[in-house]
């Protein structure tokens, strides 16, 4: 292999980023993917439960943030929850919402309609206002854009797209949590700039002021060497370099990476745990149990939902769970249990 000039093209994580804005300001992105909410109203339901006890550690008047909410689903399956077991929280609640999609901002007001609730959106956390804040993101770091490294026996190339292909070039800044990882020639390694800025926004407001956290992904508990970038059109994976900006481009999330973001900001973090695992730990089998009594004629859509939730061969070991929190606070629920390995 070898390096690139210096007009090889655009840096893979500028590449990926012009094209999912163009992707999510111009396209449907639920005709590529299904995400939780939008499988089972049990996991929103069992996040708002969630959100109920732990607004109860953070204080009064609790910004409620969600960073990418798709359609809304998530966020109203919470807001129905919060508005029946705890009322009196839901009337000192301001809900933030950050997109930077004018089209899914509709469908999240239209959404969200039903609730008497403030809801305001913002096109960064770092724009939503300070203090005590409970933020979900559900499917958000994924989409963040990413840099790939590719290891030789002379040192590390960079991956830029140019005219459609791959192109490699020389790279002066190569991040520490890349080279230490220890990858062999031939081998690439990814990271998130993106994400670990995120985070570490992130882990500020929840050290400087009440608050938590709970981010749920596909990705691995530990960072590793391998490549994940994948692009879905029409449900189909295709080439992430072709026609840019109709396809959905996604990474696997390093949890470990963004663990360690946040916690440099002076959060703490719990888990990450398998997403099985963490709904399990708050009910969901009850819950399906519930739903299938009060409607027998939908058990069967009931427990197909909650398999594809929490089966291991489906979202349910897949999918990780990572919680962040104020120094001060205690163990968010759903992360006291043991759970295994990490594939």
């Amino acid at each position: 292999m070898s390096s690139a000039g210096p007009d090889c093209g655009e840096r893979l994580d500028v590449f990926m980023g012009r094209a999912n804005a163009l992707y999510y300001a111009t396209r449907d992105p639920f005709a590529d993917f299904v995400t939780a909410p939008e499988v089972s109203q049990i996991f929103g339901e069992l996040l708002g439960a969630w959100c109920a006890v732990v607004m109860d550690t953070l204080g009064p008047d609790v910004r409620l943030v969600e960073v990418g909410p798709g359609r809304g689903t998530l966020m109203a399956d919470m807001l129905r929850v919060l508005t029946r077991i705890a009322p009196s929280r839901l009337a000192r609640l301001s809900v933030h919402l950050v997109e930077t999609s004018p089209r899914l901002r509709r469908a999240q007001e239209q959404a969200l309609a039903q609730f008497a609730v403030q809801v305001q959106w913002h096109d960064a956390l770092g724009d939503v206002p300070e203090g005590p804040i409970l933020l979900v993101g559900n499917e958000f770091l994924d989409a963040l854009p990413i840099r790939q490294f590719v290891r030789t026996e002379t040192g590390w190339l960079e991956r830029y797209v140019q005219d459609g292909q791959w192109a490699l070039q020389a790279c002066p800044d190569v991040p520490l949590d890349v080279t230490e990882r220890g990858a062999a020639p031939g081998e690439v390694i990814e990271t998130c700039p993106a994400g670990q800025a995120f985070m570490r926004e992130l882990g500020r407001r929840v050290s400087e002021a009440p608050g938590a956290a709970l981010l749920i992904d596909y990705g691995t508990s530990r960072s590793c060497v391998g490549e994940s970038l994948q692009a879905l059109r029409q449900g189909q994976p295709v080439s992430a370099l072709v026609e840019p900006g109709t396809a959905d481009l996604t990474a696997h999330v390093d949890f470990a990476g963004m663990a360690r973001a946040a916690a440099k900001a002076g959060a703490v973090c719990d888990g990450p745990v398998e997403q099985g695992a963490f709904l399990i730990a708050l009910g969901a089998i009850q819950r399906a149990d519930a739903l299938c009594k009060v409607a027998p004629a939908q058990a069967g859509s009931v427990r197909t939902g909650l398999d594809r939730l929490i089966g291991p061969e489906r979202m349910g070991r897949l999918f990780k769970v990572l919680g962040v929190r104020s120094p001060r606070g205690s163990p968010l629920p759903g992360f006291l249990q043991e759970h295994g390995e990490d594939t």
